[in-house]
């Protein structure tokens, strides 16, 4: 019965960091666009950033 637990356990932890993993490859890609368009859509005058860093 404990190695069943454990086998289940297991694999309820994987299903859970790559479910994890999948969430942050979206939220990586959306900032990305987010990034490029404000890269493309930058203000003419001033110092050319969109960004205050």
């Amino acid at each position: 019965m404990v190695p069943l637990l454990l086998v289940l356990l297991l694999a309820l932890i994987l299903f859970g960091a790559g479910f994890a993993v999948k969430i942050l490859w979206w939220v990586a890609i959306a900032v990305l666009v987010i990034w490029l368009l404000g890269f493309v859509a930058r203000p003419r005058g001033g110092s050319g950033r969109w960004y205050r860093w």
